[in-house]
């Protein structure tokens, strides 16, 4: 039989023999030449492993290995020097994978197909890389990614979808990086990332943050949020920021106190430290402001813990203690327990006080006051303040419009007719007496203090005057009293005080 078979091979072409033989010769050339870096894992040779934990790091691989066990959940390749992560690193799915490492390896591209394979991660350490920007959409596979680390790169540009579809992620790194734009559609919006709890931008190069979104931030975000060793422009605003969040010892303001720090807009730029602007730039002391409510209103406050799922106890002024099982369809109350939010209806000025929200977890214990103050008045029904103050401002100038009419705008007299005109004129005299004040002289007092009569000049007296004085001093007047007729000399102040025709002469 094997001489058959020899006989056989014997009496093949001599090229096909020749090409049998190339084909030994290069098998044994592979074999004798060592596998390369990143080709289908080996245990032994290349990397450690240890039950569903892969560890190839510091093995100087160019790429990840290959072939890797479908039950691997970690995969370390840190400190290596694989430049790019493809889409075909791995050529199968792997479900169970959920810790991937990959700092320290000088990556500076990443496919957007390269996470299509390992949906299930949970940890992804991209740190310590040469990355220079998170194109669109590059981690919207990654559903269930809690933590992401990508500090201590030369990132500068973040799209704005780059991290849409994390929906999961809790723990965000962008530390010492060269970001400039705080990236506030992860906070805010639909595009917020409804779980993240802690976001590092600390050690970037970003100028200018939004106050006022940062400010209606709820604690337990405001608590994880990372912003010292920037280039902030020195502002109060910024100031009463920080001293808002120092006062409620929120771990962002406080665990780096002396490292937040900002840029005096002088020409020297000179770096002060953010907690002294208040003698810097003159800022005002921070003050928490008081909650303010108006009558018949319903109030709604809010415990705004550092933590989230705590359970939550509410106190009322006087100590008393809010049930917790009482409920907003119990019309007897007019207090309760709403999701942890105490809602008072139809608030009254007797419920101002402080109000005090025990706040308890498995990890910490917080305690939060809130002070009510309530306006003893309501609201209208386009929810605008009655102004007490606008009002007296429009009582007055409706005063004054009036006293102005009475002094301008007066009826004319009537002299066409004789009677009427006597008798208004009458009255006139009458009021003119009562009501005008009329130079007062001791010489006269003394002369007629005990025989005083008002007189009133016709005015058909005046007519020849035209309107002056009499340059004498002295003149013949015809004046009938009230008990009878008489004349006499007038002196000087007498003609000046008869100008006026409703004026009233004392005799």
């Amino acid at each position: 039989m094997l001489h058959s078979q020899f006989n056989c091979v014997s009496e093949m072409p001599p090229s096909i023999m020749w090409c049998i033989r190339w084909a030994v010769c290069l098998s044994l050339i592979l074999t004798l030449i060592p596998r390369s870096r990143g080709s289908t894992l080996n245990c032994h040779k290349m990397c450690i492993c240890a039950s569903n934990i892969v560890s190839c790091s510091k093995m100087n691989l160019t790429m990840v290995p290959s072939d890797l066990p479908n039950y691997t959940a970690v995969l370390d390749v840190s400190f290596n020097g694989i430049t790019g992560l493809r889409a075909q690193w791995t050529k199968h799915k792997l479900p169970n994978l959920h810790n991937l490492l990959l700092s320290h390896n000088g990556l500076s591209f990443i496919s957007s197909d390269a996470f299509i394979f390992v949906k299930q991660l949970r940890y992804l350490d991209l740190s310590s890389n040469k990355l220079r920007q998170l194109d669109e959409f590059i981690f919207e596979p990654l559903i269930n990614l809690e933590v992401l680390l990508l500090y201590n790169n030369q990132i500068s540009q973040i799209d704005r979808t780059a991290f849409s579809g994390l929906s999961g992620l809790q723990k965000l790194y962008l530390s010492q990086n060269q970001v400039s734009r705080f990236p506030l559609e992860l906070l805010k919006d639909k595009s917020r990332l409804d779980k993240l709890s802690l976001l590092d931008l600390s050690s970037n190069r970003i100028k200018v943050l939004p106050i006022k979104d940062l400010q209606a931030l709820p604690a337990w975000i405001k608590n994880g949020l990372y912003f010292h060793n920037n280039t902030l422009i020195c502002d109060c605003e910024l100031y009463s920021l920080m001293a808002h969040w120092y006062i409620r010892r929120l771990n962002s303001a406080v665990d780096f106190k002396d490292e937040h720090t900002c840029v005096h807009p002088s020409p020297d730029k000179r770096v002060l430290r953010l907690y002294d602007l208040n003698t810097h730039m003159n800022c005002s002391t921070f003050k928490e402001t008081d909650q303010e409510a108006y009558l018949e209103q319903t109030l709604n406050l809010s415990c705004d813990t550092k933590q989230r799922k705590m359970t939550k106890t509410w106190m009322l002024p006087g100590n008393i203690l809010v049930p917790p099982n009482i409920n907003q369809s119990d019309t007897n109350n007019d207090k309760f327990v709403n999701n942890g939010s105490l809602e008072i209806k139809s608030i009254r000025p007797e419920d101002s006080g402080v109000y005090t929200c025990f706040a308890v977890s498995e990890y910490l214990n917080e305690t939060l006051y809130v002070v009510v103050k309530v306006h003893n008045f309501t609201l209208n029904g386009n929810s605008e303040t009655l102004n007490t103050a606008y009002t007296t401002l429009v009582g007055c100038l409706a005063s004054v419009v009036l006293v102005l009419i009475y002094l301008f705008l007066t009826p004319c007299r009537c002299f066409c007719c004789p009677d009427q005109g006597k008798k208004n004129q009458h009255e006139d005299s009458i009021h003119s007496s009562m009501l005008s004040a009329t130079p007062t002289h001791e010489d006269m007092a003394t002369k007629a203090e005990l025989n005083r009569h008002v007189a009133f000049i016709d005015p058909k007296d005046l007519q020849g005057q035209n309107g002056k004085l009499n340059p004498n001093g002295d003149e013949e007047v015809d004046e009938e009293a009230m008990q009878g007729k008489g004349k006499r000399k007038k002196s000087v102040a007498d003609s000046i005080s008869s100008v006026f025709s409703d004026t009233p002469i004392v005799v």
